[in-house]
C-alpha cells in the first residue's frame, strides 16, 4: 500500500514530536490559565489581558522564530557528528538570543504609549498597561529559554524542555491563585498578579532546562564550560541569517493574529474577549502543529546532513500527513463543541455582568467555527515551513508568507470585520484565507525545492 511508507514513520514521528507538543503546550497552558483565572474577575479583565499579550504575541514570535534557526544548525553537526559546530551554534545561539530578548523587553517597554492610539475601550487601555510591564520583562527569561530549547529539540533531547514547561505550569497556576485572588495573607493583584504567575514560571523554566542538559552525559560536553563572550563571527552570522528570516516567517503570522485583537477592540470589549477565547483554544491545537514542525525542522535537518534528499522527502511527506489528521480531528471537536468550549472561560452564574458574559459567549461560539475551519490549512503551514527549515531554505518562505497573510489575509479581515459587514467572524475569515494560502504556496515552494535536489543529487551520481 502506498500510504504504508508514510504511515510507517508516525510512531518515531510522534515519538520526536511529543513531547515538543507538550512543552508547546506548556506554554500556551500559562495563557490558558491565565485566561481561565482572569475571566473570573469579569470581560474588561479578560479583554486587557488580550490587549497586553497582543503586544507580547509580537515580540514573542521575533524571538521563538530567531531561535529556531539554531534546531537545523545543530541537527546538522549531530547527524554528522560534528562536536565543534555543535559547540559554536550553542553558545552564539545563546548569546543572540540574550541580546534580542533583553532589546524586545526594552522594546514593548517603551512602546506602551501606542495603546493609547490603537483606540481601544478605555478600561481595558488602563487594567492592561500595569499587566504589560511585568509580562514584557518576562520576554529576557522567555527567548533565552527558546535558545537553550531549540539546542535539546536539534540534539533529538525533546523531552527536557517538556519538563521544564510542566514545572513552570505548575509554579504559574499556584502563584496566580493566591497572586490574582490574594489567597494565604497576599494582596488581591487582579491581572497585575497573574502577570507575576507568568515571569516568575519563566524564570524557573530556563533554569530547570539549563540544570538537566548540564548533567546529562550527551548535552553536557556542548554546553559545559564554555566561554560565553568569545565568539564564532561565521556562526554569528550564519545564525542571523537564518534567524532573522525565520523571526519575519513567524511575526507575518502572529502580526495578522496581533491586528485581529486591534480589529475585534474597535468593535468594543466582548468581541475582544471573544477574540481572546477563540484564539487561545485554537492556540491549544496549533501547539500540537508545532510540535510537529519541530520534528519535521530535526529529521528532514539529519537528512540534509546526510545529503539523502528522497529520504527526506518521504521522512517530510509522513509528517505532513500526520499533522493533517490531526488537525482534521481538532476541527471535528471544535465544529461539536464550539457552543460548550468558551464556557470555560467565564461564570455564567456572575448576575453583575450576565448581559456582557451571554454575548461574549455567543461571539465566541461563532468564532470558533471559523477556527474549526482553519485547522487543516494552520496545521500545514506551520509543519511545511519545518520543513523549509530544515532544509535552510528560508528567503522564499519569508516572500510567501508576507503575500499569504498580508496581502491576501489582512485586507479580507479589515474589509469583512467591520461592524456593518460581517464583525468578528469576518475577522476570522481573513484569517483562514492568508493561512490556506500560505499552506498552498508553502507546499509547492517544498515539492519543487526536493524535487530539484534530488535531480541535481542524481546528476552529480
Amino acid at each position: 500500500m502506498i500510504f504504508s511508507q508514510y504511515t510507517s514513520e508516525f510512531k518515531y514521528n510522534w515519538k520526536l514530536a511529543a513531547p515538543v507538543i507538550l512543552g508547546m503546550l506548556g506554554h500556551t497552558f500559562v495563557g490558558f490559565i491565565d485566561n481561565i483565572m482572569v475571566g473570573q474577575l469579569g470581560t474588561a479583565e479578560l479583554a486587557a489581558v488580550s490587549l497586553g499579550n497582543s503586544f507580547m504575541f509580537i515580540a514573542m514570535s521575533i524571538g521563538i522564530g530567531f531561535s529556531t534557526a539554531i534546531t537545523p544548525l545543530i541537527a546538522e553537526a549531530d547527524s554528522s557528528d560534528n562536536l565543534n559546530q555543535a559547540r559554536s551554534t550553542y553558545k552564539s545561539g545563546l548569546f543572540l538570543c540574550s541580546t534580542l530578548g533583553i532589546i524586545l523587553f526594552l522594546g514593548i517597554y517603551f512602546s506602551k504609549p501606542l495603546i493609547y492610539l490603537l483606540k481601544q475601550p478605555k478600561e481595558v487601555v488602563e487594567l492592561a498597561i500595569p499587566y504589560l510591564n511585568l509580562v514584557a520583562f518576562s520576554l529576557v527569561p522567555l527567548v533565552i529559554f527558546q535558545a537553550i530549547k531549540q539546542f535539546s529539540d536539534g540534539m533529538s533531547m525533546t523531552k527536557y524542555p517538556m519538563y521544564s514547561t510542566l514545572l513552570a505550569n505548575i509554579v504559574n497556576i499556584i502563584l496566580n491563585y493566591i497572586l490574582i485572588f490574594g489567597k494565604f495573607g497576599f494582596p488581591e493583584m487582579g491581572i497585575v498578579g497573574a502577570a507575576y504567575g507568568t515571569l516568575s514560571s519563566r524564570l524557573i523554566m530556563v533554569v530547570y532546562l539549563w540544570f538537566l542538559l548540564r548533567y546529562k552525559k550527551r548535552s553536557a560536553q556542548i554546553v559545559k564550560n564554555i566561554k560565553f563572550f568569545i565568539l564564532d563571527i561565521l556562526m554569528i552570522k550564519r545564525i542571523i541569517n537564518l534567524g532573522s528570516l525565520s523571526a519575519m516567517q513567524m511575526f507575518f503570522e502572529v502580526a495578522i493574529f496581533t491586528a485581529a485583537i486591534w480589529l475585534s477592540g474597535l468593535l468594543g470589549k466582548n468581541p475582544q474577549a471573544a477574540n481572546q477565547i477563540a484564539l487561545n483554544l485554537s492556540s491549544m491545537t496549533f501547539m500540537v502543529a508545532m510540535g510537529l514542525s519541530v520534528a519535521s525542522m530535526i529529521r528532514v535537518g539529519n537528512q540534509k546532513g546526510l545529503q539523502n534528499y528522497k529520504e527526506l522527502r518521504r521522512i517530510a511527506f509522513s509528517i505532513f500527513l500526520l499533522g493533517t489528521l490531526l488537525a482534521t480531528f481538532f476541527a471535528v471537536l471544535f465544529f461539536i463543541f464550539h457552543e460548550n468550549l468558551p464556557n470555560i472561560y467565564l461564570d455564567i452564574e456572575d448576575a453583575v455582568n450576565y448581559s456582557d458574559t451571554r454575548e461574549v459567549l455567543s461571539i465566541a461560539s461563532n468564532l470558533l467555527l471559523a477556527a474549526g475551519f482553519f485547522q487543516i490549512s494552520d496545521s500545514i503551514q506551520v509543519v511545511v515551513l519545518g520543513a523549509l527549515r530544515g532544509l535552510q531554505d528560508v528567503k522564499i518562505p519569508t516572500i510567501l508568507t508576507f503575500i499569504s497573510y498580508w496581502v491576501v489575509g489582512f485586507p479580507i479581515s479589515y474589509f469583512l470585520g467591520k461592524e456593518e459587514m460581517y464583525g468578528s467572524f469576518g475577522i476570522w475569515l481573513g484569517l483562514l484565507a492568508g493561512l490556506t494560502t500560505a499552506s498552498i504556496s508553502l507546499f509547492i515552494r517544498f515539492n519543487s525545492l526536493t524535487l530539484k535536489l534530488i535531480k541535481q543529487k542524481h546528476e552529480l551520481t
